[in-house]
């Protein structure tokens, strides 16, 4: 029997199933500063966890941006919220999950990505970008 590899995507979905019970903001405190032996799982949990706290707290964005060392998580329901941050290496993860899922290799680019959860799916709409060492990931989710 063939073993099926996970694509980003698929595992993205099945963090957020996992996670979906979770108190996120403890889970993401918990990783917050912490030296990472598997940075791709901790990308994949951290990004989950922020995204069913934003869709939680009903936000309409969350972004995360790093300019040289300076590293930033904050999701904007109306008024910005800070988000612990994790460590370098998986914060750098993100970024390159989020452009793997989408098949965004420009330093630029804008299209809308689609979240299988339990209870359905949510659509939202995702802009990368990177300039002069600077890089950012904003998601834009539904009005609500």
């Amino acid at each position: 029997m063939e073993k099926l590899s996970l694509n980003y995507h698929l595992k993205l979905q099945e963090m957020c199933d996992c996670y979906m019970e979770t108190d996120f903001s403890n889970a993401m405190q918990s990783m917050a500063g912490v030296e990472s032996k598997d940075p791709e799982e901790d990308g994949i949990k951290y990004l989950a966890l922020a995204i069913m706290s934003a869709i939680t707290q009903k936000a309409e964005k969350l972004s995360f941006k790093k300019k040289g060392t300076e590293l930033k998580a904050q999701i904007d329901n109306g008024s910005k919220q800070e988000l612990p941050v994790p460590a370098a290496a998986v914060f750098d993860k993100i970024f390159e999950i989020m452009r793997t899922i989408l098949h965004i290799e420009e330093d630029k680019g804008k299209m809308e990505f689609s979240l299988g959860l339990r209870s359905g799916e949510i659509n939202v709409m995702v802009k990368v970008e990177r300039k002069d060492g600077k890089q950012s990931l904003k998601i834009k989710f539904p009005k609500q």
